[in-house]
């Protein structure tokens, strides 16, 4: 990884993607979503502060644990006059983000123990199809393949 010298206070795009391992188009892609800010010199040229290097790496790591950059940018929003974030801070936002991520591990858990069950059967059943009726209410009252904005029937019975 490329050192920057100490007395380099600002970055340009490229010093940014070797340092960070972020491409060139992912930083323009964060600066264009509001994630990380940069100035523009007299030649319309952006440098980026030093801190920009871990502003980068917690988007990143957000990223990689599958959070949305909206909930991203809400986040670094919340950091005061848009601070780099601490250690503290990831500790704090990733403690929000824990039932979020939880939630999710358990719909894959799922998806991934119900697999096998459609191997081979192609009709994804409403009836008793997991991946394409997870958390099924109306399975217990009607039958069939059929999906139904809103049951205004009454129960069969």
């Amino acid at each position: 990884m490329p050192q920057i010298p100490e007395k380099i206070h600002e970055l340009t795009v490229g010093q940014l993607s070797a340092r960070s391992g972020a491409a060139v188009s992912a930083l323009h892609f964060y600066e264009s979503k509001g994630l990380i800010t940069s100035r523009r010199t007299s030649g319309n040229q952006r440098r980026y502060s030093r801190d920009t290097l871990r502003r980068v790496a917690f988007v990143r790591a957000a990223q990689r644990v599958g959070i949305p950059l909206a909930t991203i940018r809400e986040a670094l929003a919340e950091l005061p006059e848009e601070r780099t974030p601490t250690r503290a801070d990831w500790a704090r936002l990733s403690e929000k983000w824990r039932s979020e991520l939880d939630e999710r591990i358990s719909r894959l858990n799922r998806l991934r123990d119900h697999l096998t069950d459609c191997i081979g059967c192609g009709c994804l059943s409403l009836e008793n199809c997991v991946l394409s009726n997870p958390d099924d209410i109306s399975g217990e009252r009607l039958t069939g393949s059929r999906l139904l904005a809103e049951d205004r029937r009454p129960p069969r019975g």
